[in-house]
């Protein structure tokens, strides 16, 4: 999906700059993950794809669902969109958002994924190791999942560290057919 991220890039970019000049990083940031949910959904998906809806519609659709929790100026964004026929964008917006928010505030949101519930005291290990690795504050949020086997997979930004059970078999058993 190389191609969605880059069409999505520059209304990211426009939509990051206008934020941080109004210094509403935060606000847009909520009102963006709003808009990206209502464009994942998929019924939604069949209507921002439909040929019988005109951009106006679509635009005002969003704006209507999006309500008081949206200002005039994120509800233009949303007409921009609408009218370059880039509203399916809007989850790949929202995440090149946060990426530029999260590099311009200085911080790193690290997703920790183990087959059992991480302690404490090791999701503040994985805190400060990402921490020192990354020169950054970091944001970490947890999940299990038991596919896993043992072990645990950290995604941080690019940075992908798979020290999983599974994954050290699917490259034991990659190695031994090569």
């Amino acid at each position: 999906m190389a191609e969605a991220l880059t069409i999505a890039r520059p209304y990211a970019q426009a939509a990051f700059k206008f934020a941080s000049e109004q210094n509403k990083l935060k606000e847009w940031s909520d009102m963006l993950g709003l808009l990206a949910a209502v464009a994942d959904d998929s019924s939604m998906r069949e209507l921002i794809d439909s040929p019988h809806l005109t951009e106006q519609q679509l635009a005002s659709l969003f704006i209507n669902i999006g309500g008081e929790r949206l200002d005039g100026k994120c509800a233009n964004f949303v007409r921009v969109l609408a009218a370059n026929r880039r509203l399916g964008l809007l989850p790949e917006i929202a995440t090149l958002f946060e990426v530029q928010r999260s590099e311009a505030e200085g911080t790193v949101k690290a997703e920790l994924v183990s087959a059992f519930p991480a302690t404490e005291a090791q999701q503040a290990g994985v805190i400060d190791s990402l921490r020192r690795r990354l020169g950054r504050d970091v944001t970490l949020t947890c999940t299990t999942d038991a596919s896993l086997l043992g072990g645990a997979i950290i995604r941080a930004g690019d940075l992908v560290i798979d020290g999983s059970v599974r994954g050290k078999l699917d490259r034991l058993g990659t190695a031994l057919s090569h």
